[in-house]
């Protein structure tokens, strides 16, 4: 079969679950199961739970791993609801990819790409929030916002008035109109499309992704607390800075032993909180073989925490 997507960073996702031992294995993010597929080729005893909103994936990753049988369940829904809800026990590995798949990327009646005839945008396509309504719905200030907040893009202001500008005349239809006009404000140059970080701020909103990912680390931190967890692996995958920063701001709460206020004169919580350690302190990026082989992997960060046993 035609494998539509190349998963990043495969052999240090492989390495850093390299401790792993029988039990279950939560993708969080199966997608077109890439990891997973050579997590359950690596450790034969693992059991797989398989979770993706995208209906599409999820159909193309249960042929694609049919030969492991019993060994995967499939779980359709948003990651940090289902994970928070899973009762398979012991869990011994986690691991979440947020970026989008390159089947997503490139599929033109997604939505997702600079020369698509539609505004979509979703990851489950039986939401009925997209970009279109973004785009065509929001306020000027609320389009600054997620430009600025999610896409950290330096011309907001005027992205923000040229979309409200352009949408006064007739609706902006298709990701290509807004790539047009995004153009007209920032020129081509460089290996980055200018229309690369406002898409990124407008994907985020529709799919709701920093929430997600704060939602999949509460519950993991939740599950953690309550003793579930120990000596589970956690490896995330990030692609820009906004979810690199709730990740690694997360593990380091998580190795801190005392919570008192900083600004209290003695401890008093005993300094036994530390759920765990992190593998490494920076995060682990693509190799350079990876990288000429797969443009995309260039942003790619992987964090892993390991709960104590």
């Amino acid at each position: 079969m035609d494998i539509p997507h190349i998963p990043v960073l495969l052999d240090e996702v492989l390495d850093s679950f390299s401790t792993l031992k029988d039990g279950y294995f939560v993708d969080c993010t199966l997608g077109y199961g890439g990891h997973s597929k050579a997590i359950l080729q690596t450790y034969k005893d693992i059991k797989l739970i398989g979770i993706d909103r995208d209906t599409e994936a999820l159909e193309f990753s249960s042929k694609r791993l049919e030969e492991f049988g019993n060994r995967v369940e499939f779980i359709k829904g948003d990651f940090a609801s289902t994970f928070k809800n899973i009762d398979h026990y012991p869990i011994v590995g986690i691991l979440a990819d947020f970026g989008v798949s390159s089947l997503q990327l490139d599929k033109l009646d997604r939505g997702f790409g600079f020369d698509s005839d539609i505004l979509d945008m979703r990851m489950d396509k039986s939401s009925s929030f997209s970009a279109y309504d973004v785009v065509n719905g929001y306020d000027r200030e609320r389009l600054e916002y997620i430009l600025n907040h999610y896409g950290e893009v330096r011309s907001y202001r005027k992205i923000a008035g040229a979309i409200i500008e352009a949408r006064s005349k007739k609706p902006i239809e298709s990701a290509k109109e807004l790539s047009n006009i995004i153009c007209n404000i920032i020129p081509k140059g460089g290996k980055i499309h200018p229309a690369t970080l406002p898409f990124q701020a407008i994907r985020i909103e529709v799919n709701s992704e920093l929430a997600q990912i704060e939602g999949l680390l509460d519950a993991i931190e939740e599950k953690a607390k309550k003793g579930e967890l120990k000596g589970t692996i956690v490896s995330l995958i990030t692609f820009h800075s906004l979810e690199d920063r709730l990740v690694k701001n997360r593990y380091k709460e998580w190795t801190k032993s005392c919570i008192c206020d900083s600004h209290a004169i003695r401890c008093s919580c005993g300094k036994n909180h530390q759920l765990g350690k992190m593998l490494y302190r920076k995060p682990t990026t693509a190799s350079k073989n990876e990288l000429k082989k797969n443009s995309r992997s260039r942003s790619a960060k992987l964090r892993t925490f390991i709960f104590k046993g």
